[in-house]
């Protein structure tokens, strides 16, 4: 596995779960930084992510972070949409 490029390894973790990525994050270093690669975060994020944080009183904190901190932020720290009516 290690003469794969890191970016096709992210790639492949971009299609599991939150979870996963953590678990396969201590596989090997290779799999660790592909693990903790935006590319792959950003896949477990909704496709509109950019455009609710904007919306968001606490966005600018928030675009700060790497995306795997932001996924767990929202996970523990959700974003309520239009007055929570969504």
């Amino acid at each position: 596995m290690e003469l794969l490029p890191e970016g096709c390894i992210a790639n492949a973790i971009s299609f599991t779960t939150p979870r996963d990525a953590c678990r396969l994050s201590s596989v090997s270093t290779i799999f660790k930084s592909a693990a903790e690669s935006d590319a792959v975060w950003e896949s477990f994020l909704p496709p509109d992510y950019s455009t609710l944080l904007s919306s968001s009183s606490s966005s600018s904190s928030l675009r700060s972070s790497s995306k795997k901190e932001l996924y767990f932020s929202l996970c523990h720290n959700p974003i309520l949409i239009d007055e929570g009516k969504k």
